[in-house]
């Protein structure tokens, strides 16, 4: 049974600086918390029903963690969910430190005080279906471990590195090799640019876009060209989506 005491410092997860403090985040759902029961990500306790526990009795055996059954009332006490969906994970905070970039890869993400927590979670699950291992934050970009980026991410925070930083030392120390792209509206067509690699990619705040502090870093300047007579704007995670998929097709076709 659950104690008041388990409850209370699971309901203070949902903010930040309780996250913060105790180093911890929660996940919910079957499909999260499978990812990272194979992941990285050190669990520190999950709270799984008995239909939960009882299918996951081979990979738990094997794992250095508590399990507390539950009851799905005693769930949905906990639950950030409006259906919690059988489990839920109690997991510590992964190492901050900032990879050398010759980890990187060919193309890397950075974001530019992304408030949206869905955006967020969009973009990172984005960068995940097109390889791209590392995404950069700037400090007051919306927190990762807020539940509702965990959520939309659909596990896969669990397989990209996600870091904050500043930005701007970050682009000075890229800036001998990377080049480095800023979507911004009036910005040359990505369909007629030709993309040189490793490429740094800048999304911009919803409503503000890219700060001016980055422009004169920016090697090119890119925009997704629009057919509208009125949209003002496109979506900060669908515009992520576009550019990353353009990128993405053109380091394929060009090896």
């Amino acid at each position: 049974m659950l104690s008041k005491n388990q409850v209370k410092y699971l309901q203070s997860l949902r903010l930040g600086k309780f996250r913060q403090l105790n180093r911890a985040f929660i996940a919910e759902g079957v499909k999260l918390v499978d990812d990272l029961l194979n992941s990285h990500f050190r669990i520190r306790i999950i709270y799984g029903t008995p239909t939960w526990i009882e299918s996951h009795q081979r990979i738990i055996a094997s794992q250095e963690f508590v399990i507390q059954e539950v009851t799905e009332e005693e769930l949905k006490k906990i639950s950030n969910l409006v259906t919690p969906n059988e489990v839920l994970a109690v997991v510590g905070y992964p190492d901050s430190a900032i990879p050398s970039p010759e980890t990187f890869g060919n193309i890397i993400l950075l974001l530019d005080r992304i408030q949206d927590p869905g955006n967020l979670g969009t973009i990172i699950r984005t960068a995940d279906w097109f390889g791209i291992g590392h995404v950069f934050c700037s400090p007051d970009t919306v927190d990762v471990y807020n539940p509702k980026v965990i959520q939309a991410t659909m596990g896969s925070f669990c397989r990209v590195s996600l870091h904050y930083t500043d930005l701007k030392q970050l682009l000075i120390s890229l800036s001998d090799t990377w080049r480095i792209y800023g979507t911004i509206s009036d910005g040359e067509s990505i369909y007629n640019t030709e993309p040189e690699f490793p490429a740094a990619i800048i999304i911009g705040n919803e409503s503000k876009g890219i700060s001016e502090e980055y422009f004169p870093l920016l090697t090119h300047r890119v925009g997704i060209p629009s057919r509208s007579k009125g949209a003002e704007s496109l979506n900060a995670a669908v515009a992520a989506g576009i550019i990353c998929s353009e990128f993405s097709r053109r380091l394929m076709v060009n090896g």
